[in-house]
């Protein structure tokens, strides 16, 4: 099936993304984003120019790159407005990694885990398996329609809130986080964020927060498959460490082992073994990306905010859709009664438009509780343009005219 008579051999005008070829319309940045082509650089001089190990060597190509984690560390600490004299950061796998990482070394002094409804499954199941751990109740809260956790205080009283910050199925924010942290604390509670979408679109709410701990991927925010950690230092020394090795201490005898202690250096202790360095150097270069990126004259948040009101207005003219979003954000889901959602994204495939189908890791609320068929999910990144979404709202009304 072919609609549209797409040019397969035009390079794309965009300098940050100019390996892409210009018909290829790339949609699903909240499962991973497009990385521009200064953090490939940056990985591919680390490989060429300083491939080392980090934390263990003195000569030139170590000290280098030791340079690089720290100011990587200094560079997340300040795009998310927090102090390193109360916070560490640590370098992991992922975020779904580092959420069970810092969850199951919790000690056992709260009383309850608290989720919500529109978890993504890194949050979801293992809120889970650790109120079997420590053998507390598990409590699902309902977000509503504009992202904010429904609750009282009793709810919340001495308990582990994970939440995320913005939802993988339509965007919405958690816009009480603040008051939620507040709360919590007052009662001896804590409070874990799930940052993995809504790291790359608004940090204002994330910095206005004081959150216990923080995750995100950089593979979500236009840099290497990496995990990250932002921890208060408060929690991070009262872990039971159990998930040890290699870089994790200062000393080791024959039955004992001292972690590390430096303020400094506090992440440490949650990096297992040796590091993805490249992955590292990337993410601080794909952090100066964004903080420098302007197009049309405007930031990344005006970019994203403008092209996603559009898109909205547009799949909110179509009759036949059904739109799960509320509200105009980056991440929009819709279905159609009568077309399957996957055959759906394959006829768009066809025609070199890439977006995501099915209930995106979110199967409780999706399948489970709403009862929704498979979903279509467009969502927006930084090497997107009007055009595109012209292109795709366009390409879409074809294809169901024509099914």
């Amino acid at each position: 099936m072919n609609f549209l008579n797409i040019n397969k051999k035009t390079k794309n005008d965009d300098p940050d993304f100019s390996y892409l070829n210009k018909d290829v319309l790339y949609l699903d940045s909240a499962c991973q984003t497009l990385r521009p082509q200064q953090v490939i650089d940056a990985m591919a001089e680390y490989y060429h120019e300083y491939n080392s190990c980090g934390g263990r060597v003195k000569y030139d190509w170590g000290i280098k790159l030791d340079e690089k984690i720290k100011e990587t560390r200094k560079k997340v600490l300040s795009f998310v407005g927090k102090p390193a004299s109360e916070y560490a950061v640590a370098f992991t796998l992922n975020t779904t990694y580092g959420i069970n990482l810092v969850l199951g070394q919790l000690p056992p002094k709260f009383k309850k885990i608290i989720t919500s409804d529109i978890e993504h499954n890194s949050v979801f199941l293992p809120t889970m398996t650790v109120a079997k751990k420590l053998n507390i109740p598990r409590v699902i809260l309902e977000r509503s329609v504009n992202g904010s956790l429904m609750y009282n205080k009793d709810d919340i009283s001495g308990a582990i809130v994970v939440l995320n910050s913005m939802s993988n199925i339509d965007g919405r924010e958690l816009i009480n986080l603040k008051e939620i942290t507040d709360d919590v604390h007052k009662t001896g509670g804590i409070v874990l964020v799930d940052a993995a979408q809504g790291i790359s679109h608004d940090q204002k709410i994330i910095r206005e927060s004081d959150f216990d701990a923080l995750f995100f991927s950089g593979h979500k925010m236009y840099g290497p498959s990496l995990g990250v950690i932002i921890i208060k230092k408060s929690l991070l020394v009262a872990l039971d460490i159990g998930f040890i090795g290699g870089g994790m201490v200062e000393d080791v005898e024959a039955e004992t082992y001292r972690l590390i202690s430096d303020s400094d250096d506090l992440g440490s202790r949650l990096e297992i073994g040796l590091q993805n360095f490249a992955g590292i150097v990337g993410l601080s270069a794909s952090l100066d990306w964004l903080k420098s990126f302007k197009k049309e004259g405007v930031s990344a948040p005006v970019h994203q905010e403008k092209l996603a009101q559009f898109l909205f207005n547009e799949l909110s003219k179509i009759p036949t859709l059904k739109l799960i979003n509320s509200s105009p954000s980056p991440i929009t889901s819709f279905y159609f009664d009568k077309i399957d959602a996957h055959r759906l994204a394959i006829f768009l495939s066809a025609q070199n438009i890439m977006v995501r189908s099915g209930y995106f890791c979110c199967h409780y609320y999706l399948k489970n509780l709403k009862k929704y068929p498979p979903l279509v999910r467009v969502s927006l990144g930084l090497n997107n343009t009007k055009e595109q979404v012209e292109f795709f709202v366009k390409t879409l009304k074809t294809i169901i005219t024509n099914l």
